[in-house]
């Protein structure tokens, strides 16, 4: 690689940056994070920088969208370091989290497919005692392993109203029913899609309102078309990737 560096065409950081729409300060941020080789440095001690410098830094821009900035960074920190085998250990874990989330999205869709429209409607007046009392009732410890959260983030969502448990008459306990669990998943597999919470309440009050899951069709959408377009965003940075290794020799 020193040899690239000392043969190849001399850039300056103002020249690396200009091309990217970067500033001469975010280029050399990149260089003391490990995403570019370091600099070549001139009798006066400037930075001067190689076409290898600049397939470093298209590769890392093109990770980005697919792999996120850390996993970006420390993917282009182990190539540079000489491990390799480190970075593609990172990219197939984004892979397998890419495919994770294809799962969960399609277990969503199931869900809400094999979910009886009926509960989409919250009980009636006068339906607490049975609600509290029979046998689909259940309380927040479950419910939170059953779903793999703690309890205090059923609370959270109940504060935000993505959940309405009932109490218990007897022992002041918050019982889900039916309605409440259906609710529940479907925070939790929106949260997984990367919904904030405020998204997600007024998904559910429209469920709740219109008797049914219509409303959640056009988020899934959204969430298909996010999921693509990570997996093409992993396929470029991966290009740029290989060039940069062939580059690198």
């Amino acid at each position: 690689m020193g040899r690239n560096l000392q043969n190849g065409e001399r850039l300056r950081p103002v020249d690396l940056a200009r091309g990217h729409g970067l500033s001469t300060q975010a280029v050399r941020n990149y260089e003391e994070a490990g995403i570019l080789p370091a600099a070549g440095r001139t009798p006066h001690g400037y930075r001067t920088y190689t076409s290898l410098h600049a397939g470093a830094l298209r590769a890392f821009l093109a990770l980005v969208p697919g792999h996120g900035h850390q996993t970006a960074t420390s993917i282009m920190r182990a190539v540079n370091e000489g491990a390799a085998e480190e970075a593609f250990r990172l990219i197939d874990e984004s892979h397998a989290q890419l495919l994770d989330d294809r799962r969960t999205l399609q277990a969503v869709e199931s869900a809400l497919r094999d979910l009886d429209p009926t509960t989409a409607s919250e009980p009636g007046v006068g339906s607490e005692q049975a609600v509290v009392s029979g046998p689909g009732g259940t309380f927040i410890g479950p419910l939170a392993g059953k779903l793999g959260i703690r309890p205090a983030t059923l609370r959270k969502w109940e504060r935000a109203g993505l959940v309405r448990p009932r109490r218990d008459p007897l022992t002041g306990y918050r019982v889900y029913d039916e309605a409440d669990v259906r609710d529940a998943r479907l925070a939790h597999q929106l949260r997984r899609g990367g919904y904030l919470l405020e998204q997600i309440a007024p998904l559910i009050a429209q469920v709740r309102a219109a008797g049914g899951l219509e409303p959640l069709e056009a988020a899934l959408c959204d969430w298909r078309g996010r999921l693509s377009a990570r997996g093409r965003a992993m396929l470029t940075g991966a290009a740029e990737l290989e060039a940069y290794l062939r580059e690198r020799g």
